[in-house]
């Protein structure tokens, strides 16, 4: 054979095994971020079942605790916040991440304080509509753990499989980017304090 035939030969080898390769990474990325996408939306279903139980147990509690108003009015309030906060999954970077969790944190917060009236409170506690609602949050709230936590885990696979070499390059060609993670807020390792 000629060395020109022979040059074209490996040349064509080389593109077909570049294609392959490209073509194998680019459908590989595609599923880790419909992964990831998948996976936030279980948690987004969470916060959701979270909010969906919020009216119940202030009605509950309402009946109950008519002086606690302030209480009452601060997790309303903070259920709307984290409500109107709508979050687009390619515009999901570290700062929107934050501003999701700080919000559902203050959701979180209120809902603590919520609680905590009930111990002042023996009637409400033996209210079996408050307790089933009590057991409901508590299981939502595994529930959200659970679901970031896997979120979490898709996010760092997927972050991963793109940032390795030669994957990184055709990654930026086509618009994969970094996945952001959901961290613990700040001020979280101290126990929160209830005062009655």
């Amino acid at each position: 054979m000629k060395k020109g035939t022979i040059i074209i030969i490996v040349v064509c080898v080389v593109i077909l095994g570049l294609f392959l390769t490209a073509k194998s990474g680019y459908n590989n990325m595609v599923s880790m971020r419909e992964n990831v996408k998948a996976q936030w939306s279980n948690v987004e279903n969470q916060y959701q079942r979270r909010a969906d139980l919020i009216p119940n147990l202030v009605n509950t509690v309402k009946g109950y605790a008519q002086h606690e108003s302030a209480t009452l009015e601060a997790v309303t309030e903070a259920r709307s916040k984290a409500n109107q906060t709508q979050i687009n999954f390619d515009q999901l970077d570290e700062q929107t991440l934050q501003s999701y969790n700080r919000q559902q944190g203050e959701l979180s917060s209120a809902l603590s304080r919520l609680m905590a009236i009930s111990e002042n409170y023996p009637d409400l506690k033996a209210n079996q509509n408050f307790r089933d609602l009590q057991v409901q949050l508590e299981g939502t709230e595994n529930r959200i753990s659970v679901e970031r936590r896997k979120f979490n885990e898709a996010a760092r696979t997927y972050n991963s499989f793109i940032m390795q070499f030669p994957r990184n390059i055709f990654a930026s060609m086509f618009g994969f980017r970094e996945m952001a993670y959901f961290s613990a807020e700040e001020g979280s390792e101290r126990a929160p304090q209830v005062q009655f």
